[in-house]
């Protein structure tokens, strides 16, 4: 009799148990930053579930879970230049999928759209974008670079339901002989400039001299001129007798008596 028991009581508890577990999967919970792909037997159905608690058939539906936040990935790529350099750059991208297109996402490119989608369209942007210009170019134009990857990569990620937000070309990677290439022009350019500085220094140190000695010249020419002009009216005024001259000459011919004349001022 008491063994009749424990068995009912086992069976009972068993029986709540799968009551309990098919009642709690009869629940979904989609937590914040996600959604719900539904799929009823098998068969991946155009309804998203959001946010929130949802009721679902357990015999017959699942549930994906999709991540719907911004995600960053980052991958290197390697590429060619214009001119052949082999190249490798870091290439950081951000994105998000399109909530509402989560069931065509997965459908289409599955759970693994990272290596499906995602890192090809990476690797094909930057191949497209550094062909269009040589190595040295790829150093001194990166922002136009990465504003041409990016375009590329957004544009055909976008046709997917996947939103890319930024796009970064972390750094680039030449051939260690071109990198020394690159070293040596640099140290020759940097060279070829101190020279045309000290250069154009010396060039202006020379025009100064010039300018200084040209203003010390006209100095001296002014001071002589001064003297010279100072000198004569002194010796004048030193063999001067104090009498002005008997008569002066006009322009037709006249003569004045300078004498008679002061003479009759002073009466």
């Amino acid at each position: 009799m008491k063994s009749k028991t424990v068995i009912t009581i086992f069976v009972g508890v068993v029986i709540g148990l799968v009551i309990l577990g098919m009642i709690s999967n009869t629940f979904v919970q989609i937590e914040s930053g996600t959604v719900g792909v539904v799929k009823k037997l098998g068969a991946v159905q155009e309804e998203v579930l959001q946010e929130g608690l949802h009721f679902v058939n357990p015999f017959i539906t699942d549930v994906v879970i999709m991540d719907a936040r911004v995600q960053k990935y980052e991958v290197d790529a390697t590429a060619s230049s214009k001119d052949l350099q082999p190249i490798t750059a870091r290439v950081a991208v951000n994105f998000y999928i399109d909530k509402e297109a989560a069931s065509t996402i997965y459908r289409e490119l599955g759970l693994g759209y990272l290596s499906t989608i995602i890192d090809p369209t990476i690797q094909e942007s930057m191949k497209s974008a550094t062909s269009r210009y040589t190595a040295e170019e790829l150093i001194t134009k990166r922002p136009e670079i990465k504003q041409v990857a990016f375009d590329y990569v957004r544009e055909r990620l976008g046709k997917n339901h996947i939103i890319v937000t930024d796009f970064s070309i972390i750094d680039f990677a030449f051939s260690p002989d071109f990198t020394r290439a690159i070293e040596q022009k640099q140290i020759a350019e940097q060279e070829a400039l101190a020279e045309k500085n000290r250069l154009e220094r010396v060039k202006m140190q020379a025009q100064q001299e010039i300018e200084r000695a040209r203003a010390q010249a006209e100095a001296q020419r002014l001071l002589q001129q001064s003297i010279d002009d100072k000198v004569l009216t002194l010796r004048f005024l030193e063999k001067w007798n104090g009498e002005l001259p008997i008569v002066m000459g006009s322009s037709d011919g006249a003569f004045l008596d300078v004498t008679q004349f002061a003479r009759t001022r002073r009466k």
